[in-house]
């Protein structure tokens, strides 16, 4: 990996203290799950938005359906990348993520009160398509803003501890998801859960946003963005001079990403529906193994990121990468068993290998690119990947589970993306840890 140019030293800026440091992570982490939490609960209760906003008959049609309106939000996000990445770039890291968690809360409190087919007929899924895409444009702009913002915050030697607790903050979001789902299908039972009991998860989104927006107004944007403000050296045109400097390192990331991309949309998104629905277990066994399974990743990541500080980023991210394109198929064999201890086991071991990934992906992706234009840099092939291989993830296992009738098939693609982000990664060059050579310090 390299860094195209040192990250700016200022000495009319102070460094963060470790206090304003940890008031920083809460405020970007706070809101990261309430951004995730509203965007991943579309997924957690699939089979309930299939079973409202589609024409009865085809269960199977419906919910393959939901999943394609699912595709359907991230194919704006690599526009909403373009647009949020480069305008952090110019206006700042803080005030975007703030634009954000608004937008998107908003979003997602209208489909909680969104009227169904039952309704409206066919007007029902347009309504919905409509409240899906300015989701997926918001999300564009939230991962990488605020791994740049937790990164221009951190210490070098702890760049891979702080940025990784983007994603633990993301699969909490989705073990409250998954858990919130849980609750009030145990509580309320099937029946009520289909016909009303789906709508409260949207319907929280407005408070939870809320919450999300007071904090990250309060907090101050980087010291790195402040000191390119005080020098009059913010980038006029971040979009073209991130493509002109650092073209090739997007790409790279863009490559590098595909498996995350895949593993946590597959793993957040279509395994209760595939639990539940392919695999014969019930809706309350499903939420357990799913919000088990996050609940895993949740708690290793930061682990794995202060690993990666120590030892280096591409350890992790070749034992991640490489994991899942040697134990996916082993996995959801086991899960096809139909025993509830072994597809807890094999989602775990899915689990830490996104762990290991996740734990190191987001300090490398940032430390390939400068200050001025990091921000768009990270937005804009992160998003296309995203868009690319992650949104239609769940579709895409649906289906071929419907083709083949072999509920092991969607181990073949998570395999395929893996080998296309491992020999990614195999070509990076390390910039943190024992390995790393003295030139590629900031």
């Amino acid at each position: 990996m390299t860094e195209g140019t040192s990250d700016v030293r200022a000495a009319d800026v102070a460094p963060p203290t470790r206090r304003e440091t940890r008031k920083v992570l809460l405020a970007t982490g706070i809101g990261h799950f309430v951004e995730w939490f509203e965007m991943g609960i579309y997924g957690t209760l699939a089979t309930s938005i299939a079973a409202n906003f589609f024409a009865p008959g085809d269960p199977t049609a419906a919910l393959l359906s939901t999943f394609a309106l699912f595709a359907v939000s991230f194919v704006v996000r690599p526009l909403g990348g373009l647009f949020w990445g480069p305008l952090g770039d110019r206006i700042g890291r803080q005030k975007v993520l703030a634009l954000i968690v608004l937008i998107t809360s908003g979003a997602t409190f209208l489909i909680g009160v969104l009227p169904t087919y039952a309704t409206v007929g066919a007007l029902a899924p347009l309504l919905l398509v409509l409240a899906r895409l300015v989701q997926g444009f918001a999300a564009g702009g939230e991962s990488a803003s605020a791994t740049t913002l937790l990164f221009e915050y951190a210490p070098r030697g702890r760049r891979g501890f702080l940025t990784s607790w983007i994603d633990t903050f993301g699969f909490l979001a989705f073990v409250a998801g998954s858990g919130l789902a849980l609750l009030l299908t145990t509580v309320l039972g099937d029946a009520a859960m289909g016909d009303w009991g789906w709508r409260i998860p949207f319907l929280l989104a407005l408070p939870l946003g809320l919450v999300g927006l007071y904090l990250r107004v309060r907090m101050e944007d980087t010291p790195e963005f402040r000191r390119l403000e005080k020098l009059g050296e913010i980038a006029q045109s971040p979009v073209r001079e991130a493509f002109r400097t650092g073209g090739t390192a997007m790409l790279l990331l863009a490559g590098m990403v595909v498996i995350k991309a895949v593993a946590h949309w597959t793993l957040q998104t279509y395994m209760p529906s595939h639990l539940a629905q392919t695999l014969g277990f019930s809706s309350v066994q499903s939420f357990q193994v799913t919000t088990a399974c996050l609940a895993v990743v949740a708690v290793l990541v930061p682990f794995m990121g202060a690993l990666s500080d120590r030892v280096g980023r591409k350890p992790l991210l070749v034992a991640g990468a490489g994991g899942f394109l040697l134990l996916s198929y082993p996995a959801f064999w086991l899960m096809s068993q139909g025993s509830f201890a072994l597809a807890f086991l094999a989602m775990a071991l899915l689990g830490v290998l996104i762990a290991a990934f996740d734990g190191a992906v987001s300090a490398a992706m940032a430390e390939l690119f400068p200050p001025r234009t990091r921000n768009g840099a990270i937005a804009i092939p992160y998003n296309i990947a995203v868009a690319l291989f992650g949104g239609t993830a769940p579709y895409l296992a649906g289906m071929l589970v419907a083709a083949t009738g072999s509920p092991i098939s969607p181990a073949f693609y998570i395999m395929f993306v893996a080998a296309i982000s491992l020999g990614t990664v195999l070509r990076l060059r390390e910039t943190a840890g024992r390995r790393a050579p003295a030139d590629a310090a900031p």
